[in-house]
């Protein structure tokens, strides 16, 4: 009952200021004041007050919620013992060896031979090359800029 009567007058001082921003010729500004001061009536009316005021007072409710919470650290503590543990890695990863073991043990293997592939290390060395230019026009711009 208080809560209601509380909210009633919320809502009708927040109305009164917007009328008199109204009359100040700000209507934009009095309309969103005259939204924002008929939700605390709207949330009466709606029940969603008593709701909450009930479940505020409430000894089960509460009891409710602390066993939300300890749920919650239940399993944030749970989480960061394996984090720290690495169990869940670890497993993975054994699943996954496992998995390629009993799936196909040689599909690994290339298939085709080692002479017919061109070799990769003529491949590397200009890039070195190309990575020692671009630190050139780097050293080039900073130059220029006097850094």
């Amino acid at each position: 009952m208080i809560a209601e009567t509380i909210c009633s007058a919320v809502s009708a001082a927040g109305l009164g200021i917007a009328v008199v921003t109204a009359y100040r010729r700000r209507f934009l500004s009095a309309a969103r004041i005259a939204a924002y001061s008929l939700v605390p009536v709207g949330l009466v009316m709606t029940g969603v007050v008593g709701w909450l005021a009930d479940t505020a007072f409430s000894p089960t409710a509460w009891a409710g919620f602390g066993l939300l919470g300890a749920a919650w650290l239940l399993l944030a503590g749970t989480r960061a013992v394996e984090r720290r543990r690495g169990g869940a890695g670890a497993e993975r990863k054994a699943a996954k060896g496992d998995r390629r073991e009993a799936v196909a043990p040689a599909a690994s293997a290339p298939s085709l031979g080692q002479g017919s592939r061109p070799a990769s290390r003529p491949a590397a060395a200009p890039r070195a090359a190309d990575s020692a230019d671009d630190f050139s026009d780097i050293e080039a711009i900073l130059k220029k800029h006097g850094i």
